[in-house]
């Protein structure tokens, strides 16, 4: 189809009606997330086009093809590169051969997702690779007649750039969708608001701009008008999520039902959308009622939006109450992986979004954020870690160092981590002043971190503060606290660990160890004098990049010892220039030795290598 009779088409008075999701059908349908969606293709094509045909019966005028994660670098992680042209092109024929037994004019949408890799600057693969990737997919779907492209789920505007002039050099005239999805602040992955998106898709080429997935229709309306207002003649497409996922005994559910579907459907068309769908959790039963609520030519205001706005506002703060999916993982019994990563020393925080995002790529679990490390000036962790958690969407760990803090200033600052979204804290003493950048400041303290622990879960997350006053509502804070496993006086470690679970801790980290055998020597300890160890222990890791690094970490910094095997392994790797990737080798060795002991580990990037730190996580996953 060419691009005037594509535009012409969706250009009328009344918005054109896409199709729902296509992986939620397929899982109802028995087909685990494990399984490469788009080999069901050619594995099971029966399947796949029965869900295009409900579609159409329930009213879709565009179909988009079974062929979302079907580029190169997906295909690969399941030996189905050499497929890559045989899986898309059956995609578009069986989107054809189920739409010429309906009878019925329905458009083809070849579907394009994202690569799944991150590009640069943010992460190892270069612009070009990205382009050849896309291009690669958008050529076999091409080849096979689909009548537009759409380019979606989008995070990264250097990636849909890429993918939007793939698809021009296929062809000039192929109708283009790029779409791009949102976090719950209403801001792409990396920061980027709904005018930007908007400015930028146009700019790039794209003949629709498109929002999908993200959050529920609300979320989406609100977006939609910003990006209209911005771009006053811009044509929209809008496929939003069946509001946001819940996980219940092992299922994901979607709580918004088609009904509310139906009555936004004409809310999206007062604000100027062109095409509506659905994306994950719809059904047909949602396309049927965006269907019938758009055939019902009268428009009408959606007199209720506030209260929807009240009602999400409600669901937002019930998830407050949940306990963290930091806390959920540990509690579901997965080996967790948390990265640190310190605050910049001025106002700049790409860079720490950046990496965040590559570390949340490779598998990182969560963010931990230290809070003036080696007591130097540095911006206020928590509010970092609302940055991180707003535009990475992964969750992060406070470092609450009860030094230099008093009663006044510790409970504060508590409430504003907790208001901000932050769960997770790691109650910590600090380092002193006398180290930093400012030796004469004030090192005193109100409570030990022993005291830190009970005046947050026995007091904070009963809903009152130390003197007993009622704070409004419990906070949900889940809380680590720190151990030494090899610490000189271990009797007086171990006395000093009690004393924190006794007060309600509910994890503990530990200082980087490079000998394995230290953990069930202190487990072995702590039971003979207590009883068997029943928190979650988080290993200490921290990669070493040279021999010198190594000797200045055992001779010079407390609580690391570093055992001579290693120093000889490093020693010999430097001599032959390979003293990083040697570093590497004994973390991800000691990660698999944890494995067995612990129920995750914390890794400390060295000289702030996080690439070095995305690749142990990924050798040892």
């Amino acid at each position: 189809m060419k691009r005037e009779d594509f535009l012409q088409k969706i250009e009328g008075n009344k918005p054109i009606v896409a199709d729902g999701a296509m992986g939620t059908l397929l899982h109802e349908r028995g087909i685990g997330f494990e399984r490469c969606f788009d080999e069901l293709n050619l594995t099971n094509p029966a399947l796949v086009g029965s869900i295009h045909q409900e579609y159409i019966h329930a009213g879709a005028e565009i179909i988009l093809t079974n062929t979302f994660g079907a580029n190169r670098y997906k295909l690969e992680r399941c030996g189905l590169e050499e497929l890559l042209t045989e899986i898309n092109q059956t995609g578009v024929d069986l989107a054809r051969r189920t739409i010429r037994a309906s009878f019925k004019e329905i458009l083809i949408a070849g579907d394009v997702g994202p690569l799944g890799v991150r590009l640069a600057p943010f992460g190892r693969v270069q612009v070009e690779q990205a382009r050849e990737v896309f291009r690669e997919q958008i050529q076999a779907l091409y080849d096979a007649a689909c009548d537009l492209v759409v380019i979606e789920t989008m995070t990264d505007l250097y990636e849909i750039r890429e993918a939007i002039a793939a698809a021009q050099e296929v062809d000039a005239e192929l109708p283009i969708v790029a779409s791009m999805t949102f976090t719950r602040d209403d801001r792409t992955l990396l920061g980027d608001d709904p005018q930007k998106v908007a400015q930028k898709i146009f700019s790039y080429g794209a003949d629709v701009i498109g929002i999908n997935c993200s959050g529920g229709p609300n979320q989406l309306l609100r977006i939609l008008k910003k990006m209209k207002k911005e771009l006053p003649d811009g044509i929209f497409w809008v496929k939003p999520n069946a509001g946001w996922p819940e996980q219940i005994s092992g299922r994901i559910f979607y709580p918004a039902s088609a009904d509310y579907f139906g009555e936004y459907a004409l809310a999206f068309w007062q604000a100027g959308a062109n095409v509506i769908g659905g994306c994950c959790g719809t059904t047909p039963a949602h396309i049927r009622s965006i269907r019938q609520a758009l055939d019902n030519t009268q428009e009408k205001a959606i007199s209720n939006g506030l209260t929807l706005e009240m009602v999400e506002d409600e669901m937002m703060e019930q998830e407050s109450s949940e306990p963290s999916r930091y806390a959920q993982k540990l509690g579901n019994g997965d080996f967790v992986y948390s990265v640190e990563m310190q605050p910049p020393r001025g106002l700049a925080t790409k860079k720490i979004i950046a990496g965040a995002s590559m570390l949340v790529d490779s598998g990182a679990d969560a963010i931990n954020v230290a809070d003036s490390p080696m007591a130097r000036m540095r911006m206020s962790p928590w509010a970092v870690c609302n940055l991180v958690q707003q535009k990475v969407n992964v969750e992060t760990i406070l470092h609450f160092p009860t030094r230099g803090r008093n009663l006044l200033r510790v409970q504060g600052d508590l409430l504003a981590a907790h208001a901000l979204g932050v769960r997770n804290v790691f109650v910590i003493m600090g380092d002193p002043t006398a180290i930093g950048d400012y030796p004469e400041a004030m090192d005193n303290f109100d409570l030990a971190p022993s005291g830190m622990v009970k005046l947050i879960k026995q007091r904070f997350n009963l809903g009152i503060d130390q003197s007993g006053s009622d704070i409004g509502q419990p906070t949900n804070f889940f809380v680590g606290c720190a151990l030494n496993l090899t610490a000189n006086d271990p009797q007086r470690e171990i006395e000093i660990l009690q004393r924190k679970i006794h007060n309600g801790a509910d994890f503990i980290i530990t200082q980087p160890v490079y000998d394995a055998r230290c953990i069930p020597a202190f487990k072995k300890a702590y039971k003979e004098i207590y009883e068997e160890l029943h928190i979650p222990l988080i290993i200490g890791i921290m990669p070493l990049v040279s021999a010198r690094h190594a000797a200045f970490l055992h001779q010079e910094v407390p609580g690391i010892s570093i055992p001579e095997a290693i120093h000889n392994r490093m020693q010999t790797a430097e001599e032959k220039g390979s003293g990083p990737q040697e570093g590497i080798q004994i973390a991800v060795e000691l990660i698999q030795k944890v494995k067995e002991m612990a129920e995750g580990v914390y890794i400390t990037p060295s000289f702030s290598r996080f690439d070095y730190v995305a690749e142990i996580i990924e050798r040892s996953k």
